[in-house]
């Protein structure tokens, strides 16, 4: 019995096969490719047509994970539902000799040159400078990619599909039409593929035969990935070392700028400016509610440029999923949106498609941090691999809030992290024991309630550059941070109702201005106002309702000795009303 060409254990026989593959096929690849990309130049309006703009506008957002619920019976179940729907005639197995096949391929090829007579607009130059630095592949070789792991994934997608075009292909995989075109050349070579009828458009349509399912369902065995094509480790790691954050200057002016709209001391946004120039991490400590987490989700806007984010990433023929919808944002750039209408199209304009132009990721994690978290996970379920928390949050920001509270402590954290916080590069191994290396290009940030000397000790906080501690507001801030947030809750408040707050619940109950009591207290407000129908105006006894139901209190008294708002709003206007009687003229 024949080796498979992807049996691991028959690497001579791979090799030999993807040689001969080659060689076989050199000349009618070539003839093929150069005809596929002459099509692929010019496009035309018919032929977009055939492809909706809004899949190819969504192509960077789509997953092509195995569903962990549904077989692979299922899978093909259904692509065989949507090829006959897609259909527009009935699928048959081309069964003309050799040549007539080759005849009606160079036939299909001139009809759709025919289609796409109009020459495409030349897209304009993209400003951003980003987007330069991972240029669209023209080749296999340029990929930077095996064709062996290519043509994995190009039947595994035939198998899910059933039935496909090279346009399809193209835009799943994220490759040139003329790469496709070699990689279905090759697989000819080996009988995985079968001709099928062609669509409306003259585009010649493939499905996998017999012995190419088989070796799809191989290459499933190996590996569940079923996405775009990855791009090599060495690629990734030399454009996030291009598009740190720590080439940005962090200077006075731009940080009073963007945080004009946030209540913040002079004195902590004069420390943390110098804090984010710096290439250490970062640890702030205070008590809660001073507003740490708040700053840290808002330091992004600091940058507020864009970086290429990979879909995944190859280590020895090993792919790890690195963009995660719920973590990277999109770029709202309208060029990135002119730029997918063609991106198949036009091989010298726009980025490589396997890479997400997103915003500077921001990636939050607390109490239910654990070390696993830290290091490359496996599915064993879809049989895919995920990046770890770093590796994701790289050329972002990474805040640890809580820290203390996870189930990791923080010296077994402060061990994992020695090496990467002082030499910007990370270490993690796979399940088989291979070792690799990665940039670690993030600002790293440590939040806590606890005092920094109860969690590590001296020599661990010396690596912590910055030691920030946040304290309440001042008075003056803390009443602007008051009335800006009635205007968002589209409420009134008048001046007394403020003083009293202050004087007979703050100085009374003794309690900080903190940052969070007046969105705090005011949703409270704001709940019993909608509840009740009543006008839109803080009062006396609203205020005591939220004061009453926000803090707990060391003795409450007896529930028959409790008082209703009304009472307590009584009885301290008459101890407010006392007190100024009793001041001095």
């Amino acid at each position: 019995m024949d080796s498979s060409p992807f049996d691991l254990n028959n690497k001579a026989g791979n090799s030999s096969a993807l040689a001969s593959g080659k060689v076989t096929d050199s000349a009618s690849s070539k003839e093929s490719s150069i005809t596929f990309e002459s099509v692929l130049e010019s496009a035309t309006e018919s032929e977009s047509d055939s492809v909706p703009s809004s899949a190819r506008e969504s192509l960077e957002q789509k997953q092509y994970e195995i569903p962990p619920k549904h077989g692979l019976a299922q899978l093909l179940k259904n692509g065989r539902d949507n090829s006959k729907q897609n259909q527009e005639s009935p699928s048959s197995i081309n069964s003309a000799p050799a040549g007539d096949e080759e005849n009606n391929e160079q036939r299909s090829n001139q009809q759709s040159v025919q289609h796409l007579t109009q020459e495409i607009k030349p897209q304009e130059k993209n400003s951003n400078p980003v987007i330069t630095l991972a240029k669209r592949p023209k080749n296999i070789e340029e990929t930077g990619l095996s064709e062996q792991l290519l043509l994995q994934l190009l039947i595994k997608h035939m198998l899910v599909a059933h039935v496909a075009s090279v346009r399809q292909l193209a835009e799943k995989m994220a490759l040139s039409g003329g790469i496709i075109q070699s990689l279905l050349d090759h697989a000819k070579t080996l009988n995985w593929l079968e001709n099928r009828q062609s669509g409306k458009n003259g585009q010649m349509r493939y499905a996998l035969s017999m012995l190419g399912a088989a070796e799809a369902e191989k290459a499933f065995n190996q590996s569940g990935y079923l996405g775009v094509a990855p791009v090599p480790l060495q690629q990734y790691s030399d454009i996030c070392c291009q598009q740190t954050s720590r080439n940005i200057v962090v200077e006075k002016e731009l940080l009073q700028q963007r945080f004009s709209k946030l209540m913040f001391s002079e004195e902590l946004i004069a420390t943390i400016g110098p804090a984010l120039n710096s290439s250490k991490p970062i640890l702030i400590y205070g008590a809660p509610g001073v507003g740490k987490s708040y700053l840290c989700r808002h330091l992004n806007l600091l940058f507020g440029d864009d970086v290429l984010i990979p879909s995944a990433i190859e280590i020895n023929n090993i792919i790890i999923q690195v963009y995660d919808p719920q973590l990277h944002v999109l770029s709202t750039n309208e060029q990135q949106l002119d730029d997918n209408a063609a991106q198949l199209v036009t091989l010298a304009q726009g980025y490589d498609p396997r890479w997400h132009l997103c915003q500077r990721p921001l990636l939050v994690t607390g109490g239910e941090l654990t070390a696993a978290m830290l290091e490359v996970n496996f599915d064993a379920t879809n049989r895919t691999y995920k990046a770890p928390l770093q590796l994701k949050a790289n050329n972002g920001i990474l805040l640890l809030d809580d820290l203390g509270r996870q189930k990791i402590s923080p010296v077994e954290l402060f061990n994992r992290w020695i090496i990467p916080l002082e030499e910007r590069r990370d270490f993690l191994s796979l399940p088989n024991g291979l070792h690799f290396e990665i940039p670690f290009e993030l600002i790293l940030l440590f939040s806590t309630n606890l005092a920094p000397q109860e969690l590590v000790d001296d020599a661990f906080l010396r690596r912590l550059g910055y030691k920030i501690k946040f304290e309440a507001l001042s008075l003056e801030l803390y009443q602007q941070l008051w009335f800006k947030t009635c205007q968002e809750y589209q409420l009134q408040c008048e001046l007394d109702i403020f003083n009293y707050l202050i004087e007979q619940r703050h100085y009374i109950d003794q309690k900080d201005f903190l940052p969070c009591l007046p969105r705090d207290l005011l949703s409270i407000v704001s709940d019993q106002i909608k509840f009740n129908q009543s006008a839109p105006v803080v009062t006396q006894a609203l205020i005591c309702f939220a004061w009453q139901h926000y803090f707990v209190h060391a003795s409450d008294s007896k529930p028959s000795e409790r008082q209703t708002p009304e009472q307590q709003s009584s009885a301290s206007q008459s101890q407010y009303n006392d007190s100024n009687q009793t001041k001095p003229n």
